[in-house]
């Protein structure tokens, strides 16, 4: 048997194999290639075209390399399957990916090499341009690669393949060293260095070679970024279909002659499209009149376009232009369009968005018979003609954010066609009667129109309407009419705030799936709602003269989010537990919420529950729940002990129950098998903690000042995140040692457990701990005050980056952040290169003490984070105070950094290094015993 692998031409083929008759009967002869046209028939019998590789098979094959078996671990499953969908059943990639992997055990490194496959993702399309010509570009029916682009013309190896060039002078390249003009003119863009590199490399090398080197068929040029000011005349194609010269320092298109070369000469002739949008500093256009074949013509953002055509914006004569589809002149400086724009029957898209000049449409805007799509947005447009009426064809009417124009002329009823108006943030003050007569209308989007105080009753004939968005209007009421619109499925009122009420009729909306009432003045929701069956989102946010719900909301059998957060809701109906589909209910207050100094206007003072001190309980059918999976009570005021019956909400994957009253919670919770998140924070009357589900991932117990013993916390073996600050009376964290999945610790302030915990803190967690706080004055003696001058070790990469301060926050001095974060956020980091900072972080100190006590924080950045990516030689780190810090009386008292390199954290996790000498030891072994010292 003979393999040939990666075989490119038929004459290696030819050389190898030669005729058949030289083997023997039986040989077999297996050929590997990327070109099917180097398969010749007198020699290949039968061809095999490989496919992608199935998921199954690709884990498969990944596992092969990565375990030794068929399956991952089930440790690394997750991690597994993310890498194989990112190799895209590649077999190379996910060989490479497995082998790399085979003696990692780490989750970091296992995470790491994920940031870096995310990175290298293949570029699929550009594979199949290349196939059949790998080594030879100028064979390719598309360039893209600059190194490639220049060589081709240089070389003059340009084919009558080559259909398109995109040269992106904008994007980073690694270029090679005969391209030193380049490198000069990106490192200093000096006045010398850009005309050097114009005229050595663009000019030479691009020009004098486009139109004489096999390039005469181009179809597709895209320069985006170009740095000339005009394309020279030689510069010519009577083929090209596609021009894009976006984003270009061009202020003439072709030259003085320009005028010339598209009429006279035919020059892009038969052009379609056209994009020189972002051309920031392009002052005058061609007269495109003769154009007839252009279909799309893009000039959006173009800010100094003044001289077009006597000055006028476009053209004085379009009636050429017959084939022209879609007009985009956005960001223009236009005022006026040409009457002679009425013969663009075939125009489907006209965009006018961001015009400041232009107040007027001509009348003759209405014999455009093919539009479809008119956007006006934030022009200074003050009136819209008459003959807006005659648009038959028009499905979309944008004229959001058009701060002139007040009013709408009747005549907008005749649209039959509209399916989209949008009038959101513009001044009119009354929408017309007709309006009604929109049958065909879909989607109606009004938000925050301040000058339009009411919707007319006409309404009720918008039949198709899907989706109507009344958010931050200030109506008061809405029509008893809108029951009719029974298609609608998305109803938006949020920020309404003088909306009082809604009306029964609203439980006629059968279709509506998504109601919004964020910040709204109602009192109270009406008895019908619960008639909206295919509800499934509701939205009650800030809502704070809510006070209650109506029994009926039990009825929504298709609700799966209720959003209340800062209502005055203190009591939940008994039906509450039949929403059986509900799977997010956020319903958490601000501090005092609900309470008597803060009820709000129209609260009834004889309501028991908004009395202060009052138990609030959930009620008994909130264990129905069992759909439910994030829950927010936060800040609910709810007391005494929390029910068993808690654990029949098995879906539970979120649970905040910070700031609450209540004593304990049961030892049922560790049945809630799916629980990942669970927030306590702030429950100063929690005295302890039961034992919890071993799915849990992050538990927040921080300022429990009350909380005295914690539970064996050994089964959590996926738990990353705990935080303990401020829990002063624990005295232990029992099964600390084992939670090897351990990335942030937070124990600043948890002085009388601390002895003992720090026993705990072995090398194995001190290595992938991201951030850890405890009580402390010290910070390593290895440690160096800052990094003066970065120096890359020769064969040993930096691994990450080790920071840790000492702080302590003045008690007695008040501010307003203290109860409101949850992090120390005055403290930075800072990369700087030749005395500039070019990057700064925060470090977020997670747990702010509640004590005088100094504090140590102990941050580490690992190698795919900014800080350690950033940086190179000569670089500057530096640790310093933020200059206005948020809190008062914080004092930075130490700091100090360490670089971590390879091999300096390496050494097996079960190795015993006690024996070692210092400085042999590991960056882990060093913390471990620096902690025990404290």
């Amino acid at each position: 048997m003979i393999v040939l692998d990666d075989v490119d031409d038929a004459r290696q083929l030819d050389a190898l194999v030669g005729k058949r008759n030289r083997f023997y009967d039986g040989t077999r002869i297996i050929i590997t290639t990327r070109n099917k046209e180097t398969l010749v028939e007198s020699i290949v019998n039968t061809t095999y075209e490989v496919k992608e590789l199935k998921f199954q098979e690709s884990l498969q094959l990944f596992s092969y390399h990565a375990f030794g078996k068929e399956k991952p671990a089930k440790d690394f499953a997750a991690l597994s399957k993310e890498i194989v969908s990112l190799a895209g059943g590649l077999p190379l990639a996910l060989e490479v990916t497995g082998s790399s992997l085979f003696d990692k055990r780490r989750t970091l490194d296992w995470e790491a090499a994920l940031e870096k496959l995310k990175q290298i993702r293949p570029d699929m399309g550009r594979q199949i341009v290349q196939q059949g010509s790998l080594g030879d570009p100028g064979q390719w029916s598309r360039l893209w690669d600059r190194d490639k682009i220049l060589t081709v013309l240089k070389n003059e190896k340009g084919t009558s393949n080559i259909q398109g060039i995109a040269l992106d002078v904008e994007k980073e390249q690694e270029l090679s060293p005969e391209q030193r003009y380049w490198i000069n003119f990106k490192m200093k863009p000096t006045f010398t260095s850009a005309i050097t590199y114009l005229k050595e490399i663009i000019y030479k090398n691009f020009f004098q070679h486009l139109t004489d080197n096999g390039t005469a068929e181009l179809k597709w040029l895209q320069w985006r970024g170009c740095s000339l000011k005009t394309l020279p005349f030689e510069f010519s194609s009577q083929h090209i279909a596609v021009l894009d010269l976006s984003k270009s320092k061009i202020t003439k298109v072709w030259g003085w002659r320009w005028w010339n070369l598209f009429s006279e000469n035919k020059i892009m002739g038969r052009l379609l499209v056209m994009n020189l949008c972002d051309y920031f500093h392009l002052t005058e256009l061609p007269d495109l009149s003769d154009h007839s074949f252009l279909e799309k013509l893009i000039l959006e953002n173009c800010r100094e376009l003044v001289k077009i055509h006597k000055s006028i914006g476009l053209p004085e004569d379009m009636s050429s232009m017959i084939s022209l589809k879609e007009l985009l002149i956005d960001e223009t400086i236009i005022v006026k369009l040409p009457d002679s724009i009425f013969c663009l029957r075939k125009l489907e898209k006209f965009s006018l968005k961001n015009c400041p000049s232009l107040k007027r449409l001509p009348d003759c805007i209405g014999k455009l018979s093919s539009l479809k799509e008119l956007s006006l947005e934030s022009s200074a447009l003050e009136e819209l003609p008459y003959s807006i009426g005659s648009l038959a064809e028009l499905e979309k009417l944008n004229l959001m954010r058009c701060k002139s124009l007040t009013a709408i002329p009747d005549s907008i009823g005749n649209l039959k066609s509209l399916e989209e108006l949008l009038f959101d943030s513009s001044s009119i003050k009354e929408l017309p009667a007709s309006v009604g007569s929109l049958f065909n209308l879909k989607y109606l989007s009004l938000g925050y129109c301040r000058s339009l105080s009411k919707l007319p009753d006409s309404i009720e004939g918008l039949a198709s309407l899907v989706k109507l968005r009344l958010e931050g209007m200030l109506i008061t009421e809405v029509p008893v009419q809108i029951g009719t619109l029974n298609l609608v499925k998305k109803l938006e009122m949020g920020n309404c705030r003088l909306l009082k009420y809604l009306p029964q009729s609203i439980g006629k909306m059968l279709s509506i799936t998504t109601l919004v009432l964020d910040d709204a003045r109602i009192t109270e929701l009406p008895e019908s709602i619960g008639m909206l069956e295919r509800l499934i989102v509701l939205k009650l946010n800030k809502c704070k003269q809510l006070q209650r719900l109506p029994s009926s909301i039990g009825n929504l059998k298709s609700l799966q989010y209720l959003l209340m957060s800062e209502t005055s809701v203190t009591d939940l109906p008994d039906e509450f537990g039949m929403l059986s589909s509900l799977i997010v209910l956020k319903m958490r207050k601000e501090p005092h919420t609900g309470s008597r100094q803060d009820t709000v206007e129209h609260s009834d003072p004889t309501n028991s529950n908004a009395q202060d001190g009052q138990l609030i309980v959930l009620p008994r059918s909130f264990s129905n729940l069992s759909s439910l999976k994030e829950l927010d009570a936060h800040a609910w005021k709810l007391s005494g002990m929390i029910s068993d019956e808690f654990e029949k909400l098995s879906s539970l994957e979120v649970l905040n129950l910070t700031r609450n009253n209540f004593c304990s919670l049961p030892s049922s919770l560790r049945g809630l098998s799916l629980l990942k998140d669970l927030a306590l924070s702030h429950c100063r009357e929690l005295k302890s903690l039961p034992p919890f589900p071993s799915s849990l991932l992050k538990l927040d117990v921080a300022n429990c000042s009350a909380l005295e013993s914690i539970s064996d916390l050994s089964n959590l073996e996926s738990l990353h995140y705990l935080n303990l600050t401020n829990c002063t009376k624990i005295m232990d964290i029992p099964g600390l040692q084992c939670l090897k999945s351990m990335r942030r610790l937070y124990l600043s302030g948890c002085n009388a457990s601390f002895p003992v915990v720090k026993r705990r803190l072995a090398k194995v967690a001190l290595k992938y701990l991201r951030n850890l706080s405890v009580p402390g004055s010290e910070i390593p003696n290895w440690f160096v005050q800052e990094i003066p001058c970065f120096a890359s070790h020769k064969n040993r990469e930096i691994k990450g980056i080790i920071i840790g301060v000492v702080v302590s926050l003045d008690q007695s001095i008040q501010d307003a952040f203290r109860d409101k974060l949850p992090a120390i956020v005055d403290i930075q980091a800072k990369i700087l290169r030749l005395g500039d900072p070019i990057y700064t972080t925060v470090l977020y100190l997670m747990g702010v003490p509640e004590t005088d006590e100094d504090q140590l924080y102990l941050c580490r950045y690992v190698d795919f984070t900014p800080l350690v990516l950033l940086l190179q030689d000569g670089d500057k780190i530096q640790i310093a105070r933020r200059e206005m810090p948020y809190f008062r009386g914080l004092k930075l008292k130490k700091y100090g950094i360490h670089l971590v390199f390879e091999n300096d954290d390496d050494i097996d996790d079960d190795y015993d290094e006690e024996s070692l000498d210092e400085s042999q030891q590991s960056v882990s072994m060093k913390l471990a015993k620096f902690i025990g010292s404290l």
